[in-house]
């Protein structure tokens, strides 16, 4: 077990009161006796310590005059995965930023936003409010994190060289040493740490040799580097260029399955496509009625603000009324919304079966969209004017011994002639008719049906999509489904009721509250509900993401293909493929037992830092010759990874660990080198919108001040893309050096600098469709640009760099709002069907037991890898408490280091409701102890209205042990760590190893593999 007591800086004892003023000393201070006790503010200026204005608007000609000290630049905010466009101001002597605001033009900041036509002047206006009656429409803003976390590009703590450990990993030693020195112990190993040879990157990428000698679906040596990335802050693109292109490796993954990636696979199953996992998010704007389960406007989820700030506008201007439905009541429900919000507190973990319940409901009172769901076609849909469609009427296999049981029915298996081969594309689905099966056409089908269907091979049962959901909507009462919830018949059925009350004008909108032991499964159930009532690519229903403009592939550069390169191949290092792809299953079942498989395999879902992390300490499929951290923290927010740290931390586990990173965070610390990187507007990259916005958006990020990293021999601040390019050279890698760029005619251009790849990709956002306008030489100078002019002159055609200029003159490119809908329909409407059935879900086989998951929604109480109830293992009885986390709309795991957030949130106590204090003889106050089966933690208590019962809350993003929360020692001087950064408690360090693993794993949903945060079993004491 692991074990973390909340040291609140000296204030323990004296409780949750204390821990608030410790976080405000430094205003209390300013604050004493009704005087400024600290600094004296400035005179010159009329409100305290603001700063000058950027710039000033004549009011009656309009002339924008701007204050030659500053300078004003559209960018993007990196402060969370939301990756909103800003403003930010800058004092150029300084070269710091001042302050950050919204960006007009993009949709992230603004509602309504700007038409992009507009020059920069005139969006330097409508900021202003200049104009009659303007009032604060297009006010733009940054939310309070955004506005904070600048404080993190003058962080003292931030890797501004190169380091390499000194003494054993962990140990928080380190020298500095030189970008080539770097680079050629990276490349070439050697006896680095004196502890033995080290394999460098030119001895791994050994692209002929089997990364498992017998098994060769798993691909190339060159595989054994494995690369873990946070999320694509808009430089993955290049990173993937070099890893998978270039050095060979198929292995990279991101954050998700630590994150919210329950939700995404859940929607993913519905959507179609498990690894690219679509998800639609509601027209707030219009709807009428939401449900937000697992997430709560303006609190969490992605995009937060832009979703906080249309809910506000919807419910106060429009016709919008929700719900939230949370085991913690958050901000998304207060005094001046009313009886618009309502709050729903739910058992942790349980969402699906409140959605199951919900959908019995439906059925039964036959509220559902019959008419949309009868659509069994494309060409159905459209005859109907519909503008999507499903597989309700679909038919599947449901005899189990049936070697295509769960699949759907097909022309092929009917002894229909077909044109092409069986089960593609040219194979037509089956639906029901009087004559039996027949060819899904583009007529409506029977929504229901169960019976038998003869085929060349004998007789089949069969029954629809719809069928089977109904089947397993039922297979419970509504007083079961409510016991499970916790939420009371009357009320799940006021709920479904309202829901199917609006039309399509109502939507079910979730996140990371899925993040528990059942989480794909109510992920799946309540995006179903969207399905049923077919609120997909309307008005006021759901809709997916406009998409963005690529700088890859665009029609001026060609960023993907280059002379030399390599194709990636082998199964990938988590897992997340059919095992019985594998030849140890294939060597079983010529055993005579296939499964159970050594471990769990995750056929439908992406990739999973997660199990990465089992794979690493187990080397199962295989070892780990070196792995990359990029800009992310697994250690930190996997919960139970700590119980595989010590393993991790074993050079004869994982030879070489390189992190690239700003921060020592508590991932980078247990690594071999840092390569340091830029931060927030230092850095280049590219991004679009994850949901919730209709049009077409790409948000461009540039370096409006000048990097603090040190500079390698050639004059270039050392970061991702120099170290890679480093690498790459050195190493003699395809698409990289002087002719690895092809132009539109095919001529090469270089890759040499950072500024080769992303002003080369701002022409490819620029000239993608309708090209945009050229900046102008005021567009140019209002937003800085100027300051990267000579790079564009020097890089760009003449053709093309005044286009670039206007890509980041205004912060990206966007199409206008008036592209969200034609008439009530979405402009980038969702092709493929829903599914109601996925018949990968419902034909594969579990890797550990041989055993069949149902390929609807459906609603299962948590459990461990071999299909073991985890109350069975850890009964209610001794487990009596569930653990949840919550987010904050101010802190997250990476944003500590801004100190002005930790004067306005200290830490986190621990909220625990007023039944279950009362019951343990809890006050405000007083400390507490927390144990699960993975750990234990001691913390103050809140006692607090507004938690499920019995269930305790605790606010993520405390608890740290890295980022300065413990001392670091550089080239012999030691940097003392501040007990601010480490204040506060994480619940991850209570998170469980999966108990029925041979391999060690930490506990994950059984479908998708993600992380398990929601609904720990716990106990409580008052200490």
């Amino acid at each position: 077990m692991t074990n973390r007591r909340n040291i609140l800086k000296g204030v323990a004892a004296a409780g949750a009161l204390g821990t608030f003023g410790a976080g405000y000393a430094e205003t209390v201070q300013k604050l004493a006796k009704g005087k400024w006790s600290g600094k004296k503010p400035r005179d010159e200026h009329v409100v305290g310590n603001s700063i000058p204005a950027e710039f000033t608007i004549d009011p009656e000609t309009g002339d924008v005059t701007l204050n030659p000290d500053q300078a004003m630049s559209y960018t993007m905010c990196i402060g969370c995965t939301t990756m909103c466009g800003v403003r930010v101001r800058v004092d150029k002597k300084a070269n710091k930023v001042l302050r950050v605001a919204g960006n007009p033009y993009s949709p992230m900041s603004t509602d309504p936003f700007i038409p992009y036509e507009s020059s920069v002047a005139e969006s330097f206006a409508a900021m202003a409010q200049a104009g009659p009656g303007q009032g604060l429409t297009r006010r733009s803003t940054a939310c309070g994190r955004g506005n904070a976390v600048l404080e993190q590009v003058d962080n003292p703590r931030r890797v501004l060289k190169p380091l390499k450990r000194v003494g054993p990993r962990g140990s928080g030693k380190w020298e500095t040493i030189s970008f080539e020195q770097l680079v050629e112990e990276v490349v070439e190993g050697g006896d680095l740490f004196g502890e033995g040879s080290v394999a460098g990157l030119r001895e791994i990428r050994d692209l002929e040799t089997p990364a498992v000698e017998g098994a060769p679906e798993f691909g190339p040596r060159a595989n054994r580097l494995v690369w873990m990335n946070c999320v694509d802050d808009g430089r993955d693109n290049f990173v993937l260029r070099w890893l998978k292109q270039s050095f060979g490796s198929n292995n990279f993954t991101r954050h998700g399955s630590y994150c919210g990636g329950a939700y995404r696979s859940g929607s993913g199953a519905m959507f179609g496509d498990f690894k690219a996992m679509p998800h639609a998010k509601p027209d707030f704007s219009n709807a009428e009625f939401i449900i937000f389960a697992g997430t709560a406007p303006g609190n969490a989820g992605n995009p937060f603000k832009r979703i906080g700030n249309l809910v506000a506008k919807a419910r106060s201007d429009g016709n919008l009324n929700y719900v939230v439905v949370d085991p913690v009541l958050n901000n998304a429900q207060n005094g001046p919304s009313g009886e618009r919000a309502r709050w729903v507190p739910i058992k942790p973990g349980t969402d699906g079966a409140m959605a199951m319940a919900m959908i019995r409901w439906m059925f039964e009172n036959e509220r559902f969209n019959a008419t949309y769901l009868a659509n069994p076609s494309k060409a159905a849909a459209d005859a109907t004017g519909e503008t999507s469609w499903s597989n309700a009427t679909h038919l599947v296999i449901t005899d189990q011994d049936h070697p295509r049981y769960g699949h759907c029915l097909r022309g092929s298996d009917m002894g229909l002639t077909i044109e092409g081969e069986a089960y593609s594309d040219a194979d037509p689905y089956m639906v029901i008719s009087e004559t039996g099966p027949v060819a899904a056409g583009a007529s409506p089908a029977p929504l229901f049906h169960a019976g038998e269907a003869e085929t060349p091979n004998g007789a089949v049962n069969i029954k629809t999509a719809l069928t089977l959901l109904r089947e397993e909507a039922m297979s419970r009462e509504m007083s079961d489904y409510a016991e499970d919830c916790g939420i009371p018949i009357e009320k799940l059925v006021e709920l479904a009721r309202e829901f199917t009350s609006h039309g399509r004008k109502a939507a079910v909108s979730s996140h990371g509250g899925m993040m528990n032991g059942s989480g794909f499964y109510n992920a799946y159930a309540l995006m179903m509900l969207n399905t049923l009532i077919g609120n997909l690519n309307w008005k006021g229903g759901t809709m997916i993401a406009g998409g963005g403009f690529s700088e890859t592939k665009g029609p001026a550069y060609d960023l993907v293909n280059f002379p030399g390169k390599v194709k990636a191949k082998g199964l990938p290092f988590g897992r997340n493929v059919p095992y019985e792809k594998t030849t140890e299953f294939k060597t079983k079942k010529a055993a005579g037992a296939p499964y159970p498989a050594d471990a769990p395999w995750y056929p439908n879902a992406p990739g999973l830092a997660t199990e990465w992390m089992s794979s690493l300490v187990n080397g199962y499929p295989y070892g780990a010759e070196a792995l990359i951290f990029r800009n992310t923290n697994p250690i930190y927010g996997i919960p139970g990874v700590a119980h595989l740290l010590d393993k991790l931390k074993d050079p004869a586990v994982v030879p070489l660990i390189i992190s690239i990173d700003p921060f020592i965070n508590e991932s980078t610390a247990i690594s071999d080198y840092i390569v340091p990187d830029s931060v927030m507007y230092e850095t280049w990259g590219f991004t679009k919108p994850w949901g919730g916005v209709a049009t077409k958006a790409t948000c461009a990020r540039w370096p409006v001040i000048e990097p603090k990293m040190a500079q390698n021999a050639e004059g270039q601040r050392v970061g991702l893309e120099t170290f890679l390019i480093g690498v790459a050279k050195r190493m003699g890698l395809p698409g990289f050096g002087d002719e690895a760029i092809p132009d539109a005619q095919g001529k090469l251009h270089p890759l040499n600098r950072a500024e080769d790849w992303y002003l080369r990709g701002a022409v490819n956002v620029a000239m993608t469709g309708e090209p945009v306008s050229d900046a102008t030489d005021e567009d140019i100078e209002l937003s800085n640009v100027a300051r990267i002019l000579d790079d564009m002159k020097a890089t760009l055609k003449p053709e093309e760099w005044r286009k670039a200029a206007t890509i980041f003159a205004k912060g990206g490119r966007y199409e206008n709002i008036e592209r969200s809908y034609q008439g009530d329909k979405a402009t980038y409407a969702f092709n493929p069907p829903m599914l109601v059935w996925n018949e990968g879900l419902g034909s594969f086989r579990r890797a550990t037991t041989g055993t069949h998951l149902p390929g609807t929604p459906a609603w299962r109480a948590p459990e461990f890898s071999d299909g073991s109830k985890v109350h069975d293992h850890y009964p209610r009885e001794d487990w009596p408490v569930q653990v949840v986390s919550f987010k904050s709309p101010l802190q997250n795991s990476y944003s500590v280091g801004a100190k002005s957030l930790l004067r306005i949130v200290a830490s986190n106590p621990v909220n625990v409701g007023r039944d279950l204090a009362q019951a343990h003889g809890i006050k405000t106050g007083d400390m507490v102890r927390l144990t699960t089966p993975g750990g234990t933690l001691e913390s103050v208590a809140v006692v607090r209205d507004g938690v499920a019962p019995d269930t305790v809350a605790i606010e993520h993003g405390f608890g740290h042990r890295g980022f300065g929360a413990q001392d670091i020692t550089i080239d012999g001087t030691t940097m003392p760590a501040d007990p601010r950064l480490a204040a506060g408690v994480l619940l991850n360090d209570l998170g469980m190893l999966d108990p029925t693993r041979g391999k060690a794993g930490v506990w994950v949903d059984p479908v998708s593999g993600t992380a398990v945060r929601h609904g720990l079993p716990a106990r409580i004491e008052r200490i």
